[in-house]
Order: C-alpha cells, then structure tokens, then sequence
C-alpha cells in the first residue's frame, strides 16, 4: 500500500508504527454553523481510507476532533445572547446528524478542545520549561519559533520568507514576539470571552495546540496518520509539527496526507461570492449518497469542482450500481436454482478479478476514481451474465461482491423496501405537526428518515413537495 506523504512530497509504503493496527488523527470543523460541503470531502475521503485499512484487516483507532471555542462561535454567541457553549453544542449535533446521513463513520474518539484544556496547559508549560515557548507581559504565551530547527519541513517553506497563515490569532500583546513569526499558544481573555485559569493569564488556548495535545492524549506521542484539508498544510499543521516534536522530542506523524480544494462552478467556495453550499442545503435536492459518491469520483489530491452537471453525472454513475444490485435482487427472488453450475463458479472467480482491480487501485494512494469505475465494471459483468436461470449461490456471489466493494467505499447500494405514497404523505404530516409544535429534532429525524430511504422534501410556499430518487 502507497500513501503520497506531503512531508517527502513522494509516495511511499505504508509501514504502521505497531503489526496490525493503524493510528489515525483528522483535524475535524470549528462548530459555529452548518457544515458546507469544503467539510465534507475530508470527512468522506478519509472515512473511506480508514474503511479500507478496515477492510485490509487493520485495527484503526480513528480521532477527529471538534473545535469548539474560537472567535467565530464566541461571535456568534454574542449574537444570539447565549453562551458560546450553546452555538458549539448545537452545531456539534448538526454536524453528527450529516455526517451520518453521509455514512460517515463516527470516529474511535471526537475530542472537544475545551474538554482538554488541562493538557493544553501541560504542554505549553513544558516547551516553556524546554525554552520553546515564553510569556508575554500581558500572559500572552508564544511559540518561539526558530527554536524548532525542522520548521517548515512539512509545507517546504524557507523559515525567513514565511508569513502568518489565515487562521494566524492576532491578540493584544502581538507587538511583545519576539520573532514575528512566533506564533500563539495561549491568549489572555477579552470581556465577555469564556476563559480559563492558567498560571500565566486567565484566557484560553491557541488553534495550534488542540490537535497536539489531543492526538497525544488519544493516539500516543507519535502516529501513523495525520490528515486534513491541504489548506491546513500550512500554518496549522506545520505548528502542530513544531509544538508535538519539540515537546516529546521524537516524530509527530510518518505520513501526512491532504486533499486538494473543492471548488464551486470552477470558482473558489466564498459565501460574499454567493457560491457556498452547506451539506444540508445539498441533501434538499440529491441523496447524500450522489454527494459522497461524487467527492470519491476524483482523486483526493486533485481539486474537485462542484456543479450541478456534475452531481447530476455522479447521481448517474451511483444508480447505475444501485439498479445493478436491485436487479440481482430481482433475479433472486425468481430464482428456483440452489446449486451452482460449474460454468458460474468460473465466472465467480473471473469476478474476483475485479476486487484486485479494485484493491490495485485503493492501494496507489487511495484512487477512488479507478476503484469506482473497477465496481462499474463488476456491476457491467453482473449484468452481462446473470439471467432468470441463474442459481442462488451465483447470484448471491455477485451481489455480495458488488455490495462489499461499494461498502469499503461508505455507498449503501441496497435501498430499503420503497415506501407507499400514503407512508410518506403521513410521515410528512407528522413532520409538519412536529415543526409548529417546535419540536424540530423530531422533524429532523423525519426528513432524515426519509432521506435514507430516497424521499427528498422540498419545503415551499405551496407546501411540502417531494420525490423519489
């Protein structure tokens, strides 16, 4: 198995620091509002990658975490009037109900950075005690940056021609670095922010530290596998390199992996562009299983452009898959054979070519693309030779094939018995009681409920529509 490593820019052979087994951290979303669909495709990806570690036999202890205090949800708790642990609390339930309806995986561990905020300050007084961190007059504690002397290993950056990333936090005291390329690791409280106490300010950590502390504390000193958006390449995990390995003093992570943007009609995602799109927004018009079948369309490293002609072909592509188990299915149900002939035994282990097709593919980095089109090619030889004579054992044989190859892949292709018209009216007149008694969680697991089974709402001034997809 080949992972492409960002940190030697090749790929290399995946060796796992234990036999058997696979540590895994996910730099998961900041908790203040939907996610949007930039969230999903590293939450697809690389649930797929940890599927088919699975798959392969690997035990995978799989952490992705959710940051859930930072200057986005404290705005939008001022906003609303309520306390910022309410916004993080809220979305942090949204997130876990799309993610589910994407058929992500709940990670092993999701860490919230305000639960472990005692080892945030372990940490930061021990690269203080190792002289890689000093505190400011005003309790600002910074990172002292050309103390690390592997900075910048990760994004190959030259350590004089970096700047501060986006997510750079600029605090008051930004004037007291003594380098200003040192970056935050903790940063004294403003009014009304929630804070804690520490031994150099009342206030609270710094993005960076989170991951360091809770990938140690889950996972151990050093793991297998980091991963995220290639936007975090750069300030976020290259810090995360500095804190984790100037404060164990051995490597963070062997293999860094990131995926490529994913671009709107070929124009960067930007709300003040009007071309930004939440998961949810999405599952009121497709099946989350076309959006997560679309972000496996394309290799992770390449960008990827959404668009509705694009979904629209990825709807297409998953039916295709969809009605080739539904017609094995079919077949099954007619079939009045139990023994299987010698000449479909044959065909079997022809089949089975197209697992190791798939499985060539899963492993020169994780190609979802080829992967896919080797389960379009095994749904195309099902097709071709399965008929009403076929035996159950033949049937059965092609129909697991297909469904396991689609499952590593996280793509349910057998659909639940369809609901009557009738099922679906009375279940949409339920969720429109639950909505005006404002019981939206009830409403939401309706519409979810539905969605599962193809149902898509679309609540308009006429009322509630609906469709089959």
């Amino acid at each position: 198995m080949k992972i492409y490593n960002t940190l030697s820019g090749r790929k290399e052979e995946f060796q796992p620091l234990e036999e058997g087994k696979v540590k895994m951290y996910v730099c998961g979303p900041t908790v203040y509002n939907l996610i949007h669909i930039g969230n999903a495709r590293p939450m697809i990806l690389f649930d797929t990658v940890r599927r088919y570690m699975e798959y392969k036999g690997y035990e995978v202890n799989y952490v992705s975490n959710f940051t859930d205090v930072d200057d986005k949800i404290i705005k939008k708790a001022v906003e609303e009037g309520v306390d910022a642990s309410v916004i993080s609390e809220r979305y942090i339930a949204e997130c876990k109900k799309d993610m589910e309806a994407m058929n992500v995986k709940p990670a092993t561990v999701h860490p919230k950075a305000t639960e472990e905020i005692g080892g945030m300050l372990e940490m930061i007084n021990t690269l203080i005690e190792k002289g890689h961190a000093y505190r400011a007059e005003d309790g600002t504690v910074y990172f002292r940056t050309r103390s690390f002397k592997g900075y910048g290993k990760l994004s190959h950056k030259n350590l004089d021609d970096l700047q501060g990333g986006n997510r750079s936090l600029l605090v008051t005291g930004e004037d007291q670095k003594e380098d200003p390329l040192d970056f935050v690791l903790w940063k004294p409280k403003k009014d009304g922010e929630p804070y804690w106490e520490s031994p150099w300010c009342q206030g609270r950590p710094g993005w960076h530290i989170e991951c360091s502390v809770m990938s140690k504390k889950y996972l151990g000193e050093e793991i297998d596998i980091h991963a995220g958006g290639e936007d975090l390449v750069f300030p976020h995990h290259e810090n995360e390199i500095a804190q984790s390995e100037a404060a164990n003093e051995k490597p963070f992570a062997r293999y860094w992996m990131h995926n490529a943007f994913l671009n709107i009609n070929n124009r960067k995602m930007s709300k003040s562009q009007g071309n930004f799109f939440t998961v949810r927004d999405v599952s009121e018009k497709y099946d989350l299983q076309v959006l997560r079948f679309f972000m496996l369309s394309a290799h992770y490293r390449s960008p990827l452009n959404f668009s509705e002609e694009l979904m629209e072909a990825a709807g297409n592509g998953y039916d295709r898959i969809v009605n080739g188990v539904s017609n094995l299915n079919y077949l099954l149900e007619n079939s009045k054979s139990d023994k299987i002939s010698d000449e479909e035994q044959r065909l079997l282990k022809e089949a089975a070519a197209y697992t190791a097709k798939f499985e060539e593919a899963m492993e020169d980095d994780f190609n979802t693309a080829d992967a896919l089109s080797a389960i379009f090619e095994l749904v195309k030889f099902a097709n071709s030779h399965a008929g009403a004579e076929g035996s159950r054992e033949f049937l059965t044989g092609l129909k697991e094939e297909i469904k396991e190859l689609s499952g590593i892949c996280g793509l349910i292709v057998e659909k639940e018995q369809e609901l009557l018209d009738e099922d679906i009216e009375a279940l949409i007149k339920e969720r429109q009681e639950a909505r005006k008694a404002r019981n939206f969680g009830r409403a939401d697991e309706i519409r979810n409920e539905l969605l599962t089974k193809g149902i898509i709402l679309e609540d308009t001034r006429e009322g509630v529509k609906w469709k089959r997809v």
